[in-house]
């Protein structure tokens, strides 16, 4: 019986030994994870980033609202990015009208403006996908502004049309 109990006493003693090499191997790897953890960035901004749409989905939003409207001779047409604005001097022919679609995929609002004042009406345009239409009446040459509001963000695209 003492070789049965020594036996016993042996198994016993390394099966402690194992369960504690067991428990300080989790432990210490637990504990490396909450390290490499606290200098990464939270999951909750990863899930912001990929709630917001991307510029590509916001320009493609802007331009089909604009398809719905389109209509007559295109001369001029584009997409920026509501914090680069629209900075545009378009080839139009003196004395012709033409219209002027916009809209705007984001957030916040840009506002138009245009060189000379009389050319076109000024206007705010909401970052919402609705489309705004202005007249245009070239005279002398124009240039079309198309200025994001602080804080604005998304795209804005364009459409110029004779009439």
């Amino acid at each position: 019986m003492t070789c049965s109990s020594l036996r016993t006493a042996r198994l016993a003693g390394c099966s402690v030994l194992v369960s504690a090499f067991l428990l300080s191997a989790c432990t210490a790897s637990g504990s490396r994870d909450d390290r490499a953890g606290s200098s990464q960035s939270p999951a909750p901004s990863s899930a912001r980033t990929a709630s917001r749409p991307s510029e590509r989905e916001l320009g493609k939003q802007a331009q089909a609202a604009l398809a719905a409207v389109s209509s007559g001779t295109s001369v001029e047409a584009g997409a920026e990015r509501v914090t680069d604005g629209i900075h545009s001097e378009p080839t139009l022919s003196e004395g012709k009208t033409y219209r002027i679609s916009l809209a705007c995929a984001g957030n916040g609002s840009v506002q138009l403006t245009f060189v000379p004042a009389n050319a076109g009406t000024k206007t705010t345009v909401p970052c919402d996908k609705s489309v705004v239409q202005r007249r245009i009446t070239a005279d002398e040459p124009v240039r079309i502004n198309a200025d994001g509001a602080r804080g604005s963000t998304g795209v804005i695209a364009w459409q110029i049309h004779a009439l």
